[in-house]
Order: C-alpha cells, then structure tokens, then sequence
C-alpha cells in the first residue's frame, strides 16, 4: 500500500474509530488496514492510535498527523482532478430526514449520477442528534435551530410554514380567524428530538411573534405521522407547506391563519472543516443548494 492510501486508511479509521469499520467503509480486508497502520507507525517513529477493547482512539501525535492527511489527501484530490480532467469519485455518507430527502434531493438523483457517474450515495435517516465524524458522516442536512457546533454549515433554504386542518376539524371546533381565538382548539404534539416536549406553534402578528401550546390529545415524533394525524381530523399543525402539497391538492387539509404565518423553517447542510476540501463532497453540497433552491422558487 503506497504511503497516500495508507494516510487515506489512518484518517477513515480516526474518523470511525474503528478498524472494522473503516475497511468496511474502504472495502479494504482487516489485515490490510492493520498493517497500514502498523507501517505508518514504523515509519513515523511515534504511536498514532490508542487501541481498547471498545474503541480506537488517536494519541496526541495521531491527532496532529490525522489533520495533516486529510489535508494532504484533498490537495492531492484536487491536483489530480485538475491536471488529469477526471470527475470526483468515491462514496458520500449522507443524514438527512426522509421527507426532505424524498421532496428535495431523490427527483434529482438521476441528473446527478449522469454528471458524476463515479460517485456513489448513502443516505441514512436519524431524527436524533448524531456524532457526524464517529458515525462516518460526509455531511448533514437539518432544518430548524442548530445547537452550536464546530461544523461548517451552509443554508439552503428558508422553508415557508403554514397552519393547517382537516374540514373535518374545522366542522367540530370552527375556523380560527385569528391566533386569540384557538382556545379550546387542539394541536397535534410533535415532540422535539430527545425531549418530551411539544415544540409550541408559532404566530406572526404585526411586528411580533407569538409562541403558542395548544392542548394535544396524541404527540408524535415523526413529520409524516404528524401530517397523517391532522389529516384524521385530530388537531392542528404547522409544517412547512411542501410537506403537505399533496393534502392541499385534494382537499385532506386547508390552510387556516394564513395572515399570520409561522417563522420560515431553516435548512442547512453541515460538515467538518476536515472535509471541506474533498471534491466529491464539494459537488455534492453544491448539488444540494440547487436541488433546494429550485423546489423552494417552485412551491
């Protein structure tokens, strides 16, 4: 294995902590990603990785070098790409939740494999906060607030937001012409990730918003359940409009306080600073932006 594999191999195996993992990642056998290690180690003179019997960690060492390949890996990555002409190659590990992946990112999916047929996708679904380097991440797409982070985050859209029920709701409790007059009305409880709390409606009036929690007979913790609860006539909610295109179209759910929107819905996608330079991540993030901002100018 010649010295940038062997870099390429430390760096993946830093990322995952774990041996295992990283050959898996690499499609590389476990000797081979043991030995690289094993060779770099003799050659640099110095300990790279701490081994226990649940993970691998770098040593102080370890960490500098590991900061040092992965820059070198994306220099090299973008030399070769710019003298040799060839496009980016490899696999990008994606997190991003499915509705959006199904409204944003999978119509495109075609156009995007003609322009970069050598880069192959993985996108996995967490609703839960998620360690994007241990977990082998290229990236995260997330809408809502960020906690602060070390990630880079770049946004992609601002996600209207709209009020919503089903005729069969606005028949029993009456039509709300203005946020004063939800009491006695109902919300479907969407919980925020890793907490039992409902994340409050919110309400747009004049210069003001207004954060509002409504009495809620069922909570749920997933997007689609909360459009399919509200569609059974169970309580109000607030999502972002494409989320609930369809159920406009057939009349399954209408639009109520329209003059007094929600606060729109951010998207960012984020990643390491470690992997800012990879090309194949960089089309991709690119390919992202226009993927949103051409579905959001259209809904």
């Amino acid at each position: 294995m010649d010295r940038f594999d062997a870099m390429r191999v430390f760096a993946r195996i830093v990322e995952r902590r774990s041996f295992t993992h990283a050959a898996n990642d690499l499609g590389l056998p476990r000797s081979s990603v043991t030995d690289a290690v094993k060779e770099l180690e003799a050659r640099l003179g110095v300990r790279l990785l701490q081994r226990t019997t649940r993970q691998v960690s770098p040593t102080l060492d370890g960490e500098a070098y590991y900061r040092r390949c992965v820059a070198l890996i994306a220099d090299l990555e973008d030399a070769e790409g710019a003298f040799t002409g060839a496009k980016p190659a490899g696999l990008v590990r994606v997190d991003v939740h499915g509705t959006q992946a199904r409204h944003f990112l999978l119509p495109g999916l075609p156009r995007f494999h003609e322009m970069y047929p050598d880069i192959r996708l993985h996108f996995s679904e967490a609703h839960q906060p998620v360690d994007m380097i241990r977990e082998g991440l290229d990236c995260i797409v997330r809408a809502g607030e960020l906690v602060d982070s070390p990630l880079i985050k770049r946004r992609l859209a601002m996600l209207e937001r709209g009020t919503f029920a089903s005729p069969g709701y606005l028949a029993r409790f009456g039509t709300p012409l203005t946020p004063d007059a939800l009491d006695g009305h109902e919300m479907v409880g969407l919980l925020a990730p890793d907490t039992t709390e409902i994340i409050p409606f919110t309400f747009q009036v004049g210069r003001e918003f207004r954060h509002l929690v409504l009495p809620a007979m069922m909570t749920v913790t997933g997007p689609e359940t909360n459009v399919a609860v509200a569609c059974l006539g169970l309580g109000l909610i607030q999502v972002p409009r494409y989320r609930v295109a369809a159920e406009l179209a057939t009349g399954a759910l209408v639009e109520i306080l329209s003059g007094f929107p929600p606060t729109p819905l951010a998207v960012h996608v984020l990643y390491s600073h470690t992997r800012q330079l990879s090309p194949r991540l960089r089309v991709f993030v690119d390919w992202v932006a226009e993927q949103y901002r051409t579905k959001t100018v259209s809904i």
